[in-house]
């Protein structure tokens, strides 16, 4: 059946320590050997102090895309010439559809090209699709070289840049192909988001809201209040959701780097969403719709196994409509969705494990009856 998890604040204050510079705060994340700091504020891309944890080398190569080079890669390799004899580029293609093989080998040819050794150190400059491939890319050159991600969207500066998970998609799954490698340092710089397009704004929320259902009701709280500063790009409102966002993460991946049961609980809304990705083609929609639209499904899900009342399902359904994330999947057919789901990571001999809530800040690991599944399938697809 699994078992429930909830991230308590004194959990949060154990894992992970917040602290405050003027307009940067750092948090880090406790992993012993291998912790980092996250530097999160604005212009904090442009501050030397940033990078005085990293360890010297000849080399850095910047991974970054086609959309976000032109905007920021220079602003970067201004501070990285400080430190490197010899600073690289590598522009990787735009988008999900991009997040495969032929992205990890650009990336490598780059650094054999270079003859980059193994103190090189990598820097990923993007979404989501740059960190991930960047990251796959560290882990596998010189069996590991260190790297740094400057997550430039909502979604990769509150989820996917800490936690050390990395990957590219297969045609047949999501992220089926891939290593844990942590960074060294994370660089979650708000200004950059101002140049975000609104749609990849509120797909970051969904990465955002998950975390009030799963580990904090009153950050859920916060979020319902918050949303109309979040959607105007208040920076005040981005930094503490992106702090409280990184701090649940922190901790999660401290008790649980490798996600053997705890670190699971991050996957609310994805059981679902990853169906959406793969079944339409990795990019038809962004990542944190498809995980919003997964939420509503789950969420459904925890209420018809009786683990929540109808007005919080509700609450939550309402919140991700509100922040303007699909609510109503493709329609695949209830057989297609079953059969992606059964290939997802979380799936244990056969049978598919969903993230479902308990109650309000508290998440379980569990499968469900096939009839229940199918009920929410067939209610939430259109």
């Amino acid at each position: 059946m699994g078992s429930p998890h909830e991230i308590s604040s004194a959990s949060l204050v154990s894992h992970a320590e917040v602290t405050a510079n003027q307009a940067i705060e750092e948090l880090h994340i406790a992993l012993g050997e291998r912790s980092y700091p996250i530097r999160i504020g604005s212009a904090v891309l442009d501050d030397p102090a940033t990078y005085n944890s990293l360890s010297p080398g000849r080399d850095a190569l910047v991974v970054t895309n086609t959309t976000v080079g032109p905007i920021y890669l220079q602003r970067l390799v201004r501070q990285l010439k400080a430190r490197y004899a010899r600073v690289h580029s590598v522009e990787l293609q735009d988008g999900e559809a991009h997040k495969d093989w032929a992205a990890l080998q650009q990336t490598l040819d780059a650094l054999l090209r270079e003859q980059c050794d193994r103190k090189t150190t990598l820097f990923a400059l993007g979404g989501g699709v740059v960190g991930d491939v960047t990251g796959f890319a560290a882990a596998c050159y010189m069996r590991g070289v260190p790297y740094v991600q400057v997550p430039t969207t909502l979604l990769a500066q509150v989820d996917s840049s800490v936690g050390g998970k990395t990957a590219i998609n297969h045609p047949l799954g999501k992220n089926m192909i891939g290593a844990f490698h942590q960074p060294r340092l994370v660089i979650a710089d708000t200004s950059v988001l101002s140049t975000l397009p609104q749609r990849e704004l509120v797909a970051g929320l969904a990465e955002v809201i998950k975390y009030g259902p799963i580990a904090d009701h009153e950050f859920f709280r916060w979020i319902e209040a918050a949303l109309p500063s979040l959607l105007a790009r208040d920076d005040g409102a981005l930094t503490y959701a992106i702090r409280k966002s990184c701090a649940i993460k922190a901790a999660v991946v401290a008790a649980d780097e490798r996600e053997s049961d705890l670190r699971a609980i991050l996957n609310f809304g994805h059981t679902f969403g990853h169906a959406i990705e793969t079944g339409l083609g990795h990019g038809a929609w962004l990542h944190g719709e498809a995980v919003g639209c997964g939420m509503v499904m789950a969420i459904d899900l925890s209420h018809r196994l009786g683990l929540i009342p109808p007005d919080y399902a509700q609450r939550v359904t309402e919140l991700i409509r509100r922040a303007g994330l699909p609510t109503v999947a493709p329609a695949l057919g209830v057989e297609r969705y079953l059969a992606l789901m059964q290939g997802d990571k979380k799936a244990e001999g056969g049978e598919i494990r969903f993230i479902l809530i308990e109650s309000p800040g508290r998440a379980v690991v569990r499968t469900a009856p096939r009839n229940l599944v199918e009920e929410v399938l067939a209610s939430h697809s259109g």
